[in-house]
């Protein structure tokens, strides 16, 4: 009997290698190399020659964009789900992926498609007890549980579905591939497969993916380059709020967030998401600011919280939890050197409350007001609002959207907001502009400077 032959993947970019070396020979990442058992050669047919032709000339989709019928996804998805696509779920185990399917499967099926619910990771009754209680049991949503790719595609077959969900890709197994499912092989191997019939029928098809502890979709990356949309579902297990963002979208923007909150019932859209990440704020504690960000054509108001507290460490710490941990970086050096508040021989810890994510430049200066409060003991007004974009010399730079951003303050209730000089936006009614051109100007308009302060502030200054 023959030996069958083996080689060595790598699971970030697909590479291979005759022998395991520590480094991966295409990419350069360190221990990514797994061994998988190589098939014989395949013979592969020639495919026919495409002649090119103008671009004008080549015919348009003709499929339309379906709705899911869940708001929040829809707006993720940019209106829906395109047929022949495949999209990639990824999150945390417990964060609800199977609910936000098994929700999106019977709201497609209420407005008249054929849905088919392929589970691997559970059975027909786990998933009917869900479907129970989310209210989600409907005539046309067809549920099976098979694990290997051969019987996977025969239901497919059998039920002819408009939409394809697969929960989970990385416990599918092609019998002909000599490797064990969620191995570099397997998972390459499915996707493929699923990715041909989901273009030859013209079916929209899902996918979720596991996630690794770094946060990062497991198997290898070549799994993201044959889906059409990636998404990502974030939260804590613990807490009812959800985000669902785009990672990639080949059929629309990646800019757009989905807030969703976990209930009995199921998940839930949140109508007012800056109302719900201010619903707990303590006003006149120092370290807090809020920004004015913008998720795609949606503002959202977030808490800052910053402390800066005495280090006993020859490197004080600095946790960024979701803030740019680059920008907190430079915010400190910059309010160090330009504006004479000493952070360096503090712990820093910044904070965006509630689970949100606030990366974008736009939030620097709120972040540095929040450090500024903090270090100074000053609190800042609760009815203020920030946003501005720090550059290394001090200076405030003008975001983009601003109208919508300052509408959206003035909407909840805020009174004035710190804006860079330069900003050209049409002032909302009951909101004043503190228009100023530097950080240190932004840090006196709101007292926290040194002298301001006084003896009485709670916090350290050096």
């Amino acid at each position: 009997m023959a030996r069958a032959r083996t080689t060595f993947r790598c699971t970030d970019c697909g590479g291979h290698a005759p022998q395991w070396v520590g480094r991966c020979p295409s990419c350069g990442a360190w221990s990514t190399l797994v061994e998988e058992v190589v098939d014989g050669a395949r013979p592969t047919a020639t495919a026919p020659l495409e002649v090119p032709v103008p671009i004008a000339e080549v015919g348009s989709d003709a499929h339309g964009v379906v709705p899911v019928g869940l708001p929040e996804l829809d707006r993720v998805l940019g209106g829906g789900l395109v047929p022949g696509s495949v999209t990639l779920l990824g999150g945390e185990p417990g964060v609800g992926k199977s609910t936000l399917l098994l929700q999106a499967a019977a709201a497609l099926a209420a407005g008249g498609r054929r849905v088919l619910y392929l589970t691997a990771e559970e059975s027909p009754e786990q998933v009917r007890r869900r479907a129970e209680r989310l209210g989600a049991l409907r005539p046309k949503l067809l549920v099976a549980a098979t694990g290997d790719l051969p019987g996977l595609l025969g239901q497919v077959d059998h039920a002819r579905p408009e939409v394809l969900v697969v929960d989970s890709i990385q416990t599918v197994h092609d019998p002909d591939v000599a490797s064990a499912p969620g191995s570099v092989a397997q998972v390459r191997q499915c996707a493929s497969a699923l990715v041909e019939v989901a273009r030859d029928r013209a079916m929209a098809t899902v996918l979720v993916g596991h996630v690794t502890k770094d946060g990062s979709l497991a198997g290898p990356r070549v799994l993201e380059h044959l889906v059409d949309t990636v998404l990502s579902f974030e939260g804590d297990r613990h807490h009812a709020l959800r985000l669902l963002r785009a990672v990639k979208h080949r059929h629309g923007s990646t800019a757009e967030l989905g807030v969703l909150e976990m209930g009995a019932e199921g998940l839930v859209p949140v109508d007012d998401p800056s109302g719900l990440f201010l619903a707990d704020r303590q006003p006149g504690v120092s370290g807090s600011v809020v920004v004015a960000t913008v998720e795609g054509h949606r503002p959202l108001l977030v808490e800052l919280q910053a402390l800066a507290a005495p280090s006993t460490l020859p490197a004080p710490r600095r946790s960024a939890e979701g803030v740019d941990g680059g920008r907190l970086g430079m915010v400190l050096a910059v309010l160090g050197v330009r504006a004479g508040i000493a952070v360096a021989g503090l712990d820093v810890y910044a904070l965006a409350v509630g689970g949100a994510r606030v990366v974008e430049p736009g939030a620097d200066l709120g972040l540095a007001l929040a450090v500024a409060s903090s270090a100074t003991g000053v609190p800042v007004a609760a009815g203020t609002v920030a946003l501005g974009e720090i550059g290394l010399g001090g200076e405030l730079r003008q975001v983009v959207q601003a109208e919508v951003r300052l509408r959206e303050a003035a909407r909840l209730g805020f009174e004035r907001a710190v804006v860079p000089a330069t900003t050209v936006a049409p002032v909302p009614a009951g909101l004043e502009l503190v228009r100023v051109a530097s950080l240190v100007e932004a840090i006196e308009a709101l007292g926290l400077d040194l002298e301001a302060s006084g003896p009485g502030r709670s916090g350290p200054v050096r």
